[in-house]
């Protein structure tokens, strides 16, 4: 019998030929599976504890996802999506995806999905009293450049109800995906903007116990990207993994 340990599974990134393992995050910057506060999530989690797959070549290789993924210039641009322009203000969204040392990843699927102006989005259950926007569907996506990053032209969402408890709105947030090479490299968060009256009210926003890893989901204004007379700018970095992770949704 052999006494050679057999190597933890381990996981490949899009920019690096050579795996890396895949370690978990602090639960105290990702939000729980169940939090009181956000009452649906009861539904959204396994009632049984979980049991630990190992991942094999299968999972963490194939099937390959590449550049086909973005159709062309309009899945980034969410103002040029139909025949008219939006109404809202004009955002410039951009920012770096990276992983724990601060190196970019390239090649990664970054989506993004919101609402319009008025807080309402394109989806048959959405149905308070906000008016539709025929010019706007609220999602893109794109793939990261050489230097990790990604960028958007969208309009700036309004906050709207939700019915999770009294006088119940969300902040002003842009729903962000990203998605490496595999299926199983997926990830997904919120990006928020500054001095949103809504946050000390937002169960989702607070199911994040640590305040600075909340203060990472609030993306930046950039003076120097805004376009005069026309867009504003505004930079929201992603951090995979490490101290200065961005908070994502659970995955235990």
């Amino acid at each position: 019998m052999s006494d050679v340990q057999e190597a933890p599974p381990r996981l490949w990134t899009p920019n690096d030929d050579t795996p890396t393992s895949y370690t978990r995050e602090d639960r105290a910057v990702h939000p729980p599976m169940d939090d009181p506060g956000y009452k649906s999530t009861q539904y959204r989690h396994p009632k049984q504890p979980l049991v630990y797959v190992p991942q094999t070549l299968t999972e963490v290789t194939g099937p390959q996802l590449g550049a086909e993924r973005v159709h062309g210039p309009l899945d980034a641009d969410l103002t040029r999506q139909h025949e008219g322009m939006p109404v809202g203000q004009r955002l410039l969204l951009g920012g770096r995806v990276m992983d724990t040392e601060g190196k970019p990843l390239r090649g990664t699927l970054v989506e993004i999905w919101q609402a319009n102006a008025a807080g309402r989005y394109r989806h048959r259950w959405d149905r308070w009293e906000a008016p539709l926007d025929p010019n706007f569907s609220g999602a893109g996506r794109c793939v990261t450049d050489d230097d990790g990053r990604f960028a958007f032209t969208t309009i700036r969402p309004g906050p709207y109800p939700w019915g999770n408890h009294h006088n119940a709105w969300r902040p002003a947030h842009i729903h962000f995906s990203l998605l490496g090479r595999a299926f199983a490299q997926r990830l997904v968060t919120q990006m928020y903007f500054p001095d949103d009256p809504f946050f000390d009210y937002d169960p989702i926003y607070n199911s994040i116990r640590d305040e600075q890893a909340r203060r990472r989901l609030i993306a930046r204004f950039d003076i120097h990207g805004t376009v005069p007379n026309w867009a504003q700018a505004w930079e929201f970095d992603i951090v995979l993994r490490g101290p200065g992770a961005t908070p994502f949704e659970e995955a235990w």
